[in-house]
C-alpha cells in the first residue's frame, strides 16, 4: 500500500512539472508569434511611411485591407479601394512628403487584430504656394490580418501643434 502512495505521489509531481512545463512552452511560443507579428506590422508601418514619401496612391492603397477606412485631417472618411485612391490622389497632387515614423506602441489583440501608435516628422512641400513646412502629426493604425497578412483597416493622423 506504501509502495501505490508512493507511485500515486510520482505521478502528481511528473504531471504537475509537465503541465508547467506545457505552460511555459505556450508562453514562449505566444511571445515568439508576438515578436514576429510585431516585426511584420513593423514593416508595414515602414512601406506606407516609403509609399507616403513617394507619392504613391498605388503602393498606399495596396496596404489596406478591402474595407480599409482613411480618416484624414480635415478631410472626408474614405472607405473601400476607390474612395481611398480617390483621397490619396487629391493628397498627393496637393503635397510632397518627407516624413519618418516613429513606432511608438504596438499592441497585438490577437492573431487577427493589432493596433499602431506612431508619431511621424519631416517636411511637406505644398505645391499650391512652393512652400515646404515642417510636418508632425500622431497616427493611430487599427491593423487587421487579410489573407494572411497584416493591412490597414483603420487610419487617422492628427498634428501634434
Amino acid at each position: 500500500m506504501k509502495n501505490i502512495l508512493i507511485i500515486i505521489q510520482v505521478l502528481l509531481i511528473l504531471t504537475s512539472c509537465s503541465k508547467k512545463q506545457n505552460s511555459t512552452l505556450k508562453t514562449s511560443d505566444n511571445k515568439n508569434m508576438e515578436t514576429t507579428v510585431k516585426k511584420d506590422i513593423e514593416e508595414l508601418l515602414n512601406s506606407y511611411q516609403n509609399a507616403l514619401n513617394a507619392s504613391s496612391t498605388e503602393q498606399a492603397i495596396s496596404l489596406y485591407s478591402e474595407t480599409g477606412i482613411f480618416m484624414p485631417l480635415g478631410g472626408p472618411t474614405s472607405q473601400g479601394k476607390e474612395q481611398l485612391k480617390e483621397s490619396y490622389d487629391f493628397v498627393f497632387k496637393t503635397l510632397k512628403l518627407n516624413i519618418k515614423f516613429e513606432i511608438e506602441e504596438i499592441t497585438v489583440i490577437n492573431e487577427n487584430y493589432a493596433i499602431a501608435r506612431t508619431m511621424s516628422r519631416g517636411t511637406q512641400l505644398l505645391y499650391a504656394d512652393n512652400k515646404t513646412t515642417l510636418e508632425e502629426n500622431r497616427e493611430l493604425f487599427v491593423l487587421e490580418k487579410d489573407n494572411s497578412k497584416w493591412k490597414i483597416a483603420r487610419y487617422m493622423f492628427n498634428k501634434v501643434k
